[in-house]
């Protein structure tokens, strides 16, 4: 038994031995809170569309980044905020909804940024390090930076987490009681903004959804309150990183692919066991009720 357990210890920790895997184990887990925190915004308000469609939107900056050689943040966020202000335009200057603005600008700003990448002299290794990122190759500067969102993101979160939820379950009430949601919006808005741009590097611009969305998703089935959720949500996402590290130490896959799996898996498990488990009562339920007859 004690060789057993050293033998599954050593394959837990043979992955952390590398420096560049202990540094995607720190850049993936400030990452994985970060967008923990804000996912769970995300996924109250029903803002899930919007989220995709900026991780979508950020990737002709990025693009154009790699063309021009200028610094590839600075690049994610012009085109966030682009995309951020077209929606607005045709929603404002339209009868059409926002998910019609988000839509057009979705489908329009991917296929720029693959225009863009196609004119690079590495097309496909630029498009997959783009899409999918480099777990493995973070460095101590994305760290750093890393870092700096998830302060920023949590210092936000506490800050204007009265307005965040009011806006979140009512926007009428939350004008009712001067909590200003247009610019609370805004705010919200931004912080989904800088922790896409943020963390594209580490789980890239498509996978970063699967983090954006699934730890919260699934933290929002076992509990219900709010904070709670964001702690659920930041311990599946730190979870997920680990966990794809060592599968894919050992399995030989993609490092951000895999962590951005684990917490979609992790949904669906809990979702199947707690329909299994509502049969369960009902059943016992039932039973009861014809036992009394």
């Amino acid at each position: 038994m004690p060789g057993y357990r050293r033998g599954v210890m050593d394959w837990l920790t043979a992955p952390f031995e590398l420096a560049f895997q202990q540094r995607a184990l720190v850049g993936g887990s400030l990452a994985a809170i970060a967008l923990a925190l804000v996912g769970t915004w995300v996924v109250i308000r029903g803002m899930t569309f919007l989220g995709d469609a900026l991780v979508h939107g950020v990737i002709p900056g990025i693009a154009l980044a790699v063309l021009l050689d200028f610094n590839v943040l600075l690049g994610a966020g012009i085109a966030a905020a682009v995309m951020i202000l077209g929606i607005n335009l045709v929603h404002r200057q339209t009868t059409f909804s926002e998910d019609t603005g988000i839509g057009l600008l979705f489908v329009g700003m991917l296929g720029l940024g693959v225009i863009l990448i196609s004119r690079t002299a590495s097309y496909s290794g630029s498009l997959t390090g783009i899409l999918f990122g480099d777990a493995l190759g973070v460095t101590s500067g994305d760290v750093t930076v890393l870092a700096v969102v998830a302060a920023v993101t949590l210092v936000v979160s506490i800050l204007l987490y009265r307005p965040f939820l009011v806006l979140s379950f009512n926007e009428q009430k939350a004008q009712m009681l001067g909590l200003r949601p247009r610019l609370a919006h805004g705010v919200m808005l931004g912080l989904i903004t800088l922790t896409i741009v943020g963390s594209f590097q580490t789980v890239g611009t498509l996978l970063v959804f699967g983090m954006l969305v699934g730890p919260p998703a699934t933290a929002a089935l076992l509990v219900r309150r709010v904070p709670w959720m964001m702690a659920t949500a930041a311990l599946i996402g730190v979870f997920s990183v680990v966990a794809g590290l060592v599968i894919s130490f050992h399995a030989d896959t993609s490092g951000s692919a895999t962590m951005a799996v684990v917490p979609i898996v992790l949904f669906f498990l809990v979702l199947t066991a707690q329909s299994a488990l509502e049969r369960l009562r009902r059943s016992s339920v039932e039973a009861t009720a014809a036992a009394n007859h």
